[in-house]
């Protein structure tokens, strides 16, 4: 998962709100580290169905996506949409209404990304 930027609050200004010395200069802050995404071809994705705690309904599971949450959502969107089916994106794991793992494979593979099967 991305990681998300930390909110600024009053606290993390160093008890300056606002000056008017014309030679101020806030301070920086050096936690708020540039995400450098994870390319594609360098991620491996789990495919795998499943009808646990989902009163028999199939799902088509996908894990392992590390990058920004942007990013997940948008594969998610992506993979639902080429399905024709509905899910959702959220905890690490997008869900696809259906048993659509050789599609979904497919899919993720001309993307670019590593993809392995798993459970049975």
């Amino acid at each position: 998962m991305g990681k998300k930027k930390k909110k600024l609050g009053l606290s993390d200004l160093g008890g300056m709100v606002f000056s008017t010395n014309p030679d101020y200069v806030p301070p920086t802050y050096d936690d708020e580290e540039e995400y450098e995404p994870i390319p594609n071809n360098e991620q491996t994705l789990y495919v795998s169905y499943d009808r646990k705690q989902r009163k028999g309904k199939v799902v088509t599971l996908v894990e392992g996506f590390e990058g920004p949450d942007e990013d997940f959502q948008a594969l998610g969107k992506m993979l639902k949409s080429k399905c024709g089916a509905g899910g959702t994106a959220k905890d690490g794991e997008i869900l696809v209404q259906g048993n659509f793992v050789s599609k979904i494979m497919d899919i993720l593979v001309k993307e670019g990304f590593k993809v392995k099967k798993k459970g049975g």
